[in-house]
């Protein structure tokens, strides 16, 4: 499964299909709001609830839905320090997650739990990569919105490691700087090999920090341009972790740029792989055959479509539908799918996939 979802999420994403299934996900920091204003408001949509179930359920149905939600919504911690809610209730599962991100309120009630805000909710921490290059060192780091450390790597961080590896081939040189543009050859081809190990464990954004100079030699070697998100000019070779840190806040400010273009850098990667699958049809068919490593959506995309001849293919929707093979959204089920068989999702703002047909699969290699 993908650890980058909780095990109380997995519960709500592995949960049985039960109409009536609710979602409301809302505003909610005790510690910053009147008890009595949260209340009142969980009382609005709780209520906002019963009106919908009435609609269109059986009166038994309702009434035990609704004791649920209300017993869920009284027992609410309002001594938590979080920024949201999400309760989700069907006459078979309830769960409730305290969220570290703001939200809008929104309530749904269909025959699944709201998967969309649930993924949006599942990255708290703004994490990245760090690569730090002068003519003498290489470090790596990882950092996020609290920590900023620096990971061990069994490759060598000294240019001085590889002044003495193949002798013949250096011995004979009387220039100098022949000798040393060999050995600095070497040198960032085994930190190129290292990267493969490290992106290949975190799948994160990659900075590359360095002079001028030793970066434009690195990008003429490397295999992992696509995955660059920013290379940051300078020799920051003594800098400290604080100073880093701060060196890289311009860079993650916008945060979400940073994701989608990452998210770009992996499509254009796996693209030039034949790892790459898009549009609404092709991407449901590999989904449903567990293919599906990264799942790229622009947020506000939803299709409806019925089944085809076979469960990985889909048809649109035209005109009359059989009520039997009909898929309110599309999106949904592939996004549900992806998360059960392992895979990651990433959402991005609408036509950043315009090239796409606004949604696609990296499919795993």
């Amino acid at each position: 499964m993908n650890s980058s979802l909780t095990p109380e999420m997995h519960e709500i994403v592995e949960a049985v299909h039960y109409r009536p299934a609710v979602s409301i996900i809302m505003p909610f920091e005790p510690k910053m709001g009147l008890k009595k204003e949260l209340i009142n408001s969980l009382k609005i949509a709780a209520d906002k609830v019963e009106k919908e179930l009435r609609e269109n359920y059986p009166e038994e149905v309702v009434t035990f839905v609704m004791q649920k939600l209300r017993t869920i919504t009284r027992d609410l911690n309002f001594n938590t320090h979080k920024k949201s809610v999400a309760v989700y209730v069907s006459p078979v599962f309830e769960k409730v997650l305290y969220l570290d991100v703001y939200v809008e309120e929104k309530i749904i009630i269909d025959e699944s739990f709201e998967i969309r805000d649930l993924v949006y909710s599942k990255k708290q921490l703004h994490k990245y990569l760090v690569l730090l290059l002068s003519g003498k060192v290489s470090r790596i780091y990882l950092g996020n919105t609290e920590t900023f450390v620096r990971i061990v790597s069994d490759t060598p961080e000294s240019v001085y490691a590889y002044v003495n590896e193949t002798p013949e081939r250096v011995a004979n040189f009387s220039d100098k700087s022949e000798r040393k543009e060999i050995v600095s050859d070497k040198f960032l081809r085994h930190i190129d090999d290292a990267l493969d190990i490290i992106l290949n464990a975190y799948r994160l954004p990659l900075f590359i920090i360095g002079p001028e100079k030793i970066l434009g030699h690195f990008k003429k070697l490397s295999k992992h341009t696509r995955t660059v998100i920013e290379y940051i000019h300078g020799n920051y070779e003594e800098a400290t972790l604080p100073e880093l840190k701060n060196l890289l806040k311009p860079s993650i400010e916008d945060w979400k740029m940073v994701l989608q273009k990452d998210v770009l850098n992996q499509l254009d990667d796996a693209a030039s792989k034949k790892k790459l699958c898009t549009g609404i049809k092709d991407v449901w068919h590999e989904a449903m055959n567990h293919k599906g490593r990264l799942l790229a959506v622009e947020k506000d995309f939803m299709c409806a479509a019925q089944h085809g001849s076979s469960d990985d293919t889909i048809c649109e929707v035209a005109g009359p539908y059989n009520k039997f093979s009909y898929i309110k959204d599309v999106v949904d089920d592939i996004i549900e799918k992806v998360l059960e068989n392992g895979g990651d999702v990433e959402f991005v703002d609408r036509d950043v996939l315009k090239e796409y047909n606004r949604i696609a699969l990296v499919k795993y290699y």
